[in-house]
């Protein structure tokens, strides 16, 4: 079973996310502290708030989470399909020019060369690349661990995992080039709509919850607490998600009849959601002793309970009469903290808990770093989350009070060095995260030194 995966590969991904996930939290970290005057880059073109921002905000996205999901993907769908990836030199490939690509898209961001599109700040010249390459990923997968073991039923971790395939090139397309190319006005701004809702429902969403269901069986050593009930979840993500996007642009100058629809689509999606949330915790339930005592089953636990905040939420912030207050507000940035890191990167910490010994050949370095880097991950995220909430709400109701705009950002200032405490907290979580992983990698290579050196001394005598 072991040669079916390509375990240099998928520590090559693995390694690389976790570098991005530092940069991307130091950039938004540094983003942050514009709004307490406190800047560290100031009349440095290149390094502007603005670009931070397009920087942490692509980082996460196209960077890390795609970087540790193009791993997990790897490792599961071969073991679930017992079929190898359809070539490894061509994953090799990809790999090499799918960061270059990353590492070219934040040097001409810095330089100004972003396009103006939401989430799709990736310049017009690399667009085309990233594309080709994300089909030829798909193709890798598909073609290789999938379409050969058709005649076998998939476990609900393929299925995920096999939409998510289908739907992301599709995804990437319609929001980096319809909007720029083919349609103009509130017609663009509609697409735009379903690519920020769709890069995270219908790639992120789809690889996260295939993962937990692939995990969670494995960790808890016990059955799936219901089949039934994950298939009622992928029905719901499929028919529901692409119909909800434009609940973004709520009281915007598109079609009423688009954003009604949006609306009734997001609360369905998320009721359906919930299915997802009760089978993660039925299956927990089932030894909550195994759960304390096991780092990556918290992660799950606490991805999940962040997941049901986080569409309880979705499902009452897109109605018209609470988009009135909290629209564009920090309560939209709160929330979108919560989904992509309290959830999704919260559940790419347990996979990689899980991942690393296999890849390494010894056990995680220090229980301690994984204690401190768990707890305040945690905790900055609630914090920044409940601090986000607060000040959108204050916000709002200020602006519709028509108060003169300087007495709100007087107002949020105190939220606003909540958010920055809280992000420290969450970087120095990182750094225990960073060194734990180092020290484990550099661990395994000392003991696979020591054992090449041992058999190179018995085959001398």
């Amino acid at each position: 079973m072991k040669n079916l995966v390509s375990y240099p590969l998928i520590k090559a991904h693995l390694l690389i996310s976790i570098l991005y996930i530092m940069i991307v939290v130091l950039a938004g970290l540094a983003y942050s502290l514009q709004f307490i005057d406190l800047f560290p880059f100031p009349h440095i073109e290149f390094l502007s708030p603005g670009r931070i921002r397009m920087v942490h905000t692509q980082g996460v996205a196209y960077a890390w989470i795609a970087n540790i999901f193009f791993a997990l993907i790897m490792y599961i769908v071969p073991k679930l399909t017992e079929k190898r990836i359809f070539s490894e030199k061509l994953g090799w490939f990809i790999f090499y020019i799918y960061n270059f690509l990353v590492l070219a898209t934040v040097v001409m961001i810095l330089g100004g060369y972003a396009q103006a599109l939401e989430w799709g700040e990736t310049p017009k010249l690399l667009d085309p690349f990233i594309s080709v390459i994300v089909v030829l990923f798909v193709l890798n997968i598909v073609a290789g661990s999938i379409w050969p073991a058709r005649s076998k039923p998939f476990y609900v971790s393929v299925w995920y995992i096999l939409a998510a395939l289908i739907w992301t090139p599709l995804v990437y397309v319609m929001g980096n080039f319809l909007p720029e190319y083919v349609f103009e006005g509130t017609g663009g701004a509609t697409i735009t709509s379903m690519y920020i809702h769709d890069l995270v429902g219908l790639f992120v969403t789809p690889v996260g919850i295939g993962m937990v269901y692939y995990l969670l069986p494995v960790l808890m050593r016990r059955p799936l607490y219901s089949h039934s009930l994950s298939l009622i979840g992928f029905w719901g993500l499929a028919f529901f998600y692409p119909m909800n996007s434009a609940h973004h642009f709520l009281w915007s100058p598109i079609p009423m009849w688009t954003q009604y629809a949006s609306i009734v689509a997001s609360v369905g999606v998320h009721v359906v959601v919930y299915t997802v949330v009760f089978n993660i915790f039925a299956t927990l339930a089932a030894d909550w002793k195994r759960v304390i005592d096991d780092i990556s089953l918290r992660f799950i636990f606490v991805g999940a309970l962040c997941y049901l905040v986080t569409c309880i939420q979705c499902a009452i912030h897109t109605t018209l009469s609470v988009q009135e207050i909290i629209h564009f507000t920090d309560w939209v940035v709160g929330h979108a903290h919560l989904v992509l890191f309290g959830t999704f990167s919260f559940w790419a910490f347990a996979f990689i808990y899980f991942i690393l010994p296999k890849l390494t050949g010894v056990k995680i370095f220090s229980e301690s770093l994984k204690e401190w880097h768990f707890w305040l991950s945690t905790l900055g995220i609630v914090i920044m989350d409940i601090g986000l909430m607060c000040a959108g709400l204050v916000q709002g109701h200020m602006w519709k009070s028509l108060v003169p705009f300087i007495d709100t950002v007087v107002a949020s200032k105190p939220y606003w060095w909540v958010r920055t405490l809280s992000g420290v907290a969450i970087l120095v979580g990182e750094i225990c995260f960073l060194i734990n992983i180092v020290m484990t990698c550099l661990s395994g290579w000392e003991k696979s030194r020591g054992k090449n050196e041992g058999s190179q001394e018995s085959r001398a005598f």
